[in-house]
């Protein structure tokens, strides 16, 4: 096949895949392919891969659903590696997260004064997540999710009061702050019931339909 020729596979006949979301270049996934997988892939429009456990050829998503439509594929300079992006349906995780890279091994806090966005959500529920699986003594997070969801419900209708009681005040920085508060409890209420923000973000998107 013609176009597979600046290709190099490596001594085991694969290829590296990293999956991207083709609109907000998030990374997804890393996967293998080999030559019949790459070619299925460009032959259905949705990924293929190669189980190097199994041994054998799979197809993304077909018993979850949660398949990924290709929308482009480069390889870097050195030609061993594929960049593929992608429509996600779903996640792209068997966890349930939407990418497989949601443990955290370090976090640029930013400096005083730099742009903060939506991103932080994200952010914070990454920090949320490795506390999680990477529990640290004196960890307010983690003394919430070792006290249970009973004590994580309770936190959110404190914090949930506390924000009318700054509504009702003149000083919007304290509404800020106690906003602050419910949305980080909310986030651990996510991750404690394993739902990822995608999914309240795909929740909020169709309330425009």
């Amino acid at each position: 096949m013609d176009k597979l020729k600046g290709l190099k596979f490596d001594e085991n006949g694969l290829i590296p895949a990293i999956i991207q979301d083709a609109d907000t270049k998030e990374v997804l996934m890393l996967a293998y392919m080999n030559e019949d997988s790459l070619k299925k892939t460009l032959g259905t429009g949705e990924t293929w891969f190669w189980s190097r456990s199994r041994k054998e050829l799979w197809h993304k998503g077909e018993t979850s659903g949660h398949i990924q439509k290709v929308k482009s594929i480069n390889y870097d300079c050195d030609g061993d590696t594929l960049l593929i992006g992608v429509e996600q349906k779903g996640v792209a995780c068997h966890t349930g997260a939407r990418s497989c890279f949601f443990n955290l091994l370090y976090l640029y806090e930013g400096e005083r004064g730099e742009k903060i966005d939506s991103d932080i959500i994200e952010r914070l529920y990454a920090i949320i997540t490795d506390r999680k699986e990477n529990p640290k003594e004196n960890s307010y997070t983690n003394y919430l999710f070792d006290e249970g969801l009973d004590k994580i419900l309770k936190k959110i209708g404190e914090e949930s009061a506390e924000v009318i009681i700054a509504a009702k005040n003149p000083d919007r920085n304290e509404l800020i702050y106690e906003t602050g508060d419910l949305l980080y409890h909310l986030l651990v209420l996510l991750k404690e019931k394993n739902v990822v923000p995608e999914e309240v973000f795909a929740e909020l998107s169709s309330r425009f339909k």
